[in-house]
């Protein structure tokens, strides 16, 4: 079982205050996760045929595709969107320089 002081690390890394009750349920709940995980590492899927199996030094690029937009699409999100200026859609400034 994981211990309450590795539960009062995990929170602290989180920045998250847990009172001594809320350690002792946390103690608990991580504990059957991490169990959980080992069973699933226990598993047997050699059976288990895989789509997105990427062997190990192959190239997982692909080429970028512009697909085309139904214009009906495009009005639909113009109209709903709050704040316009001409064709575009104005957004709130995310990064800053």
């Amino acid at each position: 079982m994981i211990s309450q002081d590795e539960v009062q690390h995990i929170a602290k890394l989180a920045r998250i205050a847990l009172s001594s009750d809320e350690v002792k349920k946390m103690q608990k709940d991580l504990s059957q996760i991490l169990d959980y995980f080992e069973m699933l590492k226990r598993a047997d899927i050699s059976k288990v045929k895989g789509s997105n199996i990427v062997k190990v030094g192959e190239n997982t690029w692909r080429e970028d595709i512009v697909a085309e937009q139904s214009p009906g699409v495009i009005r639909e999100i113009r109209e709903a969107s709050p704040k316009k200026e001409g064709d575009y859609i104005k957004v709130k400034l995310v990064l800053e320089h």
